[in-house]
């Protein structure tokens, strides 16, 4: 029961502030009274689906994703294929570049693509790891990412 009374009191913010980072969010919570971890933070965005947009006022905030918007899919792959700067494998985990703030709707995009061989998506500010089930499919996923990118 704590956890979704955190995540009631995120969503609750994200809809009165702009926030724009995850320290932001941990000093929001904090004034509430809620004391929360850096990885708590990122694992309550990414089941709240939560992405960066840009505001009104020209910064990126976060924003709850609706899976119900018609050609959301799309939009994700026009934002992923504008933001991607680089991309490289490490072993079988293949680590994106992307432009400033945007790797968390990147990552969102990589996840609702459901790629066949991709286990999972961590996300920071402009970098994305994608971790690949085994080091026999690296190369089919990178080709479905370029794929993505042409």
């Amino acid at each position: 029961m704590k956890k979704y009374g955190r995540q009631r009191k995120i969503l609750e913010l994200i809809e009165t502030y702009e926030i724009e980072t995850q320290e932001e969010l941990a000093d929001h919570l904090k004034r509430t009274g809620i004391d929360i971890t850096q990885a708590t933070i990122s694992r309550d965005i990414k089941e709240l689906r939560l992405v960066k947009v840009l505001s009104k006022s020209g910064k990126y905030k976060y924003a709850v994703m609706d899976d119900n918007t018609e050609g959301a899919t799309d939009r994700l792959i026009k934002i992923f294929k504008s933001s991607i700067t680089s991309y490289d494998v490490a072993g079988h985990i293949l680590v994106i570049k992307t432009l400033p703030g945007a790797a968390q709707v990147c990552a969102s995009a990589i996840d609702t693509l459901k790629i066949e061989s991709v286990v999972g998506s961590i996300a920071g500010d402009d970098t994305i790891f994608v971790a690949i089930s085994d080091i026999e499919h690296v190369d089919s996923v990178v080709k479905t990412f370029q794929s993505l990118l042409n």
